[in-house]
């Protein structure tokens, strides 16, 4: 397990949990990530905001919030992750 602020560019992901209040939990939620939930890195974000692709949406997150996030590896991937 690592923060999503390590993940690099190309690299699949499932979200393991959330460090944060409910807030941040509520936020990532509305977006479709929730534990479980897979996606692929397309920008890692240094510098600048992570540009992840989940559910076929790309999403921008802050430095602040992939800090917060906490993933396991699921490889490398061309495409959207398999639910």
């Amino acid at each position: 397990m690592m923060p999503l602020a390590m993940a690099r560019s190309g690299e699949t992901l499932e979200l393991v949990n959330v460090r944060g209040g409910l807030g941040l939990q509520h936020r990532l939620a509305e977006m479709g990530l929730g534990p479980g939930s897979r996606f692929v890195v397309e920008t890692s974000g240094r510098p600048g905001p992570f540009v992840i692709r989940v559910k076929g949406s790309r999403l921008i997150l802050g430095h602040g919030m992939v800090t917060k996030v906490f993933v396991r590896s699921i490889g490398k991937t061309n495409g959207d992750p398999q639910p």
